[in-house]
């Protein structure tokens, strides 16, 4: 995890062979208050954490996968 300037302020690392959603749990579970926005790369798009963070009122700036059939929306300047 990062902050707003781009440093890493906290890590989580997981075996090699599993999905970088499953470790996303524990760093967003200690996002700090008013946080607005999370930026993650496609590796996070995930069912369970677009809602996890909808329900604390946190947008998410995630870019759906490829092979997602119903695309949700992400602001790409953003992520950019």
């Amino acid at each position: 995890m990062c902050d707003s300037q781009g440093r890493p302020v906290r890590l989580h690392l997981t075996a090699g062979q599993v999905s970088d959603f499953k470790g996303a749990d524990v760093l967003l579970a200690d996002l700090p208050n008013g946080t607005e926005e999370v930026i993650g790369g496609r590796g996070y798009d995930s069912n369970r954490i677009r809602p996890s963070l909808a329900e604390r009122n946190i947008t998410a700036c995630i870019p759906p996968k490829k092979n997602r059939k119903s695309k949700p929306p992400y602001d790409w300047r953003l992520y950019k």
